[in-house]
């Protein structure tokens, strides 16, 4: 969308969205310009999104690549699956106690590690969702850990019956309340609520694992045969309820899967992405032991890898929520100084010339020497406008609009000299913290040139997409120049102008005619 905007004293536009000096927001928070977008039928007050880096609340990511891990994610325990069932004479199961407990210790202190760094994301920002998240990993930790060592303990008898039932009404309780998270809506929680479902979970959870040893004597066996060597036919072979708990878990699973995906894409969270195919590998874990149980033997099978293979997709994603979360903080840490830096200036820097130039504007009034004291004067103003250009820079956004970025600049120079100004601006222009800070320092120049030396009543800026990127053009109808013979000033801006044109990188055109204006171009 191609947006208008006219400044100083007339009315001021800006692109898409902008802070409006004189509108305010939603909210009632006050705006940076008198800006007013121009649609085909009516005309409405409208800001740019001016969002602070929060330091370790979330790590964006690209939103098309969570729907491919978690579709490679499916391929691969589908095809897991499909290759045991369709490849009768394979050995995929072997005896082996001590390699399946330390898969199980090594899936718990991952679930725990997640869990940790969720516990903290839900310190900083209360969501229902981290909750559900937090209490079904903690009891899958704990599965794995407590319960599961606990119960090889257990004689035998004992060991067919609470050795069983114990763990998989735990871990079907994780997977429906993992399944739950995946549909919760989005909204927050206090401290009160965050405490008491905690401790709800906790009591719930204390509950069913009472009520499976108060009924110890009188559970039935739930898995009797040990899984075969070979898949010549699945071992569909356990008690009902003990079956339909695994179908339950793996069609929860699945299903979070999905729907931590579709989140993902709109969130774009670095979690989220990685719960994806994390989900899909457990629920086909699931319903491999579905076909074949073997979790609760010592037998290690394919249900036990992909179980594995799901939970490295998990500490995939906690590795890189943990670099997410430090970046964030030492970007926040930038931020904070440059902002300090950028009122120190504005205080102190800024405040002196100001009052060198007041001196110099009270002394030349009976001055000798008027040169001398025009000399004074001119430098204080390029003084100032560096210092002031300095503390924008300071205190810009790292994710400021381009557009924005361009229209403050241009309003600043202008209304400075009292002038006006018109500026064109393409929202669909991209450009990376270095060529918006490079661009604004352009228009800055070009409009106070335009301004100072060519006498300009009005400046156009127009911001333009070109097929290669971007096309910027200041216009102005001042006194123009001679370009093969003569510059503004001393031609140090031009120089600078086409300078940061070359780093963006790009290049900078100026021409200009005596009595026509002048015309600066810059692509890149």
């Amino acid at each position: 969308m191609v947006v208008r905007l006219d400044h100083v004293g007339v009315m001021v536009a800006a692109s898409g969205s902008a802070h409006p000096r004189g509108c305010r927001t939603s909210k009632g928070q006050s705006t940076l310009g008198p800006v007013l977008v121009k649609t085909d039928r009516r005309t409405t007050c409208a800001t740019y999104s001016a969002r602070m880096p929060v330091g370790g609340t979330t790590t964006r990511v690209a939103p098309r690549r969570a729907p491919v891990l978690t579709a490679a994610g499916w391929a691969a325990g589908a095809a897991c699956t499909a290759a045991i069932l369709g490849t009768p004479y394979l050995r995929f199961g072997y005896h082996s106690p001590e390699l399946h407990l330390m898969l199980d210790s090594v899936d718990a202190c991952i679930a725990l590690l997640l869990a940790y760094l969720l516990v903290g994301r839900l310190r900083r920002t209360p969501r229902l969702q981290d909750l559900l998240l937090v209490v079904g990993l903690v009891l899958l930790a704990v599965v794995a850990l407590g319960v599961a060592l606990s119960a090889s303990r257990f004689a035998e008898p004992a060991r067919q019956t609470i050795g069983v039932w114990l763990p998989v009404t735990l871990r079907t309780t994780a997977a429906i309340l993992v399944a739950v998270a995946a549909v919760a809506p989005a909204r927050s929680l206090t401290r009160t609520q965050v405490v008491r479902g905690s401790q709800v979970a906790l009591v719930g959870a204390a509950a069913a694992v009472a009520l499976v040893w108060l009924l110890r004597n009188d559970l039935p066996v739930a898995v009797t045969a040990t899984p075969p060597e070979s898949a010549q036919r699945p071992v569909i072979d356990g008690h009902p309820v003990f079956l339909a708990a695994q179908a339950l878990g793996a069609a929860c699973l699945l299903f979070a899967s999905l729907q931590f995906t579709r989140q993902a894409r709109e969130r774009g969270e670095e979690v989220l992405r990685w719960l994806g195919p994390g989900c899909a590998l457990l629920g086909f874990a699931r319903v491999n032991y579905l076909l074949f149980p073997s979790l609760y033997s010592g037998w290690l099978y394919t249900g036990d890898l992909l179980r594995t293979a799901g939970y490295a997709c998990l500490l995939v994603g906690a590795t890189r929520e943990i670099r997410g979360y430090w970046a964030a903080r030492a970007d926040l840490a930038v931020v904070e100084d440059r902002r300090r830096l950028a009122r120190e200036l504005h205080d102190g820097v800024v405040q002196e010339l100001s009052w060198i130039k007041s001196e110099a504007r009270v002394l030349s009034r009976g001055a000798e020497d008027a040169s001398t004291v025009q000399s004074i004067l001119d430098a204080s103003d390029r003084a100032l406008d560096e210092a002031r250009a300095a503390v924008e820079a300071l205190g810009r956004d790292a994710d400021e609009p381009l557009g924005y970025a361009l229209h403050r600049s241009a309003r600043d120079v202008a209304e400075r000299h009292g002038a006006r100004v018109v500026v064109e601006l393409d929202d669909s222009v991209q450009a990376d913290q270095h060529q918006r800070h490079g661009l604004a320092r352009i228009v800055r120049e070009a409009v106070g040139n335009a301004l100072k030396h060519g006498g300009a009543d009005c400046v156009r800026v127009t911001l333009q997409a070109t097929p290669a990127g971007g096309r910027l053009l200041v216009q102005d109808d001042g006194r123009g120049f001679d370009v093969a013979t003569a510059a503004y000033g001393n031609g140090y801006g031009l120089t600078s102008m086409r300078e940061r044109a070359q780093r963006l990188p790009g290049a900078c055109t100026v021409t200009s005619e005596p009595g026509r204006g002048t015309t600066v171009e810059v692509t890149w």
